[in-house]
């Protein structure tokens, strides 16, 4: 099963239940929601998607089955960003 963990090397910061990443080498800023945020921490360490679903499935009431697609996504999304990486 594929492992992610996040890049070193960006300022990020939360307000009003929003995650701003700022990545002063490429000009980018990215902005997650509050669940994105919370899947941003999570990745720290090494996560897979199934991984983030059960800790989302703990943290907020939602259907496991109906967000492992969107966690996918959220991960291609970060990867494509170059915001996270693939964990050894």
């Amino acid at each position: 099963m594929t492992s992610y963990i996040r890049k070193e090397g960006y300022d990020t910061v939360e307000l009003n239940d929003e995650w701003i990443i700022l990545n002063s080498q490429e000009y980018t800023v990215t902005t997650l929601n509050e669940v994105g945020g919370y899947c941003w921490k999570l990745l720290h360490e090494k996560q897979t998607a199934k991984t983030i679903v059960q800790e989302l499935k703990g943290e907020y009431d939602i259907d496991k089955e109906s967000v492992q697609a969107d966690i996918e996504t959220f991960l291609s999304n970060l990867m494509q960003y170059g915001l996270i990486q693939y964990a050894h």
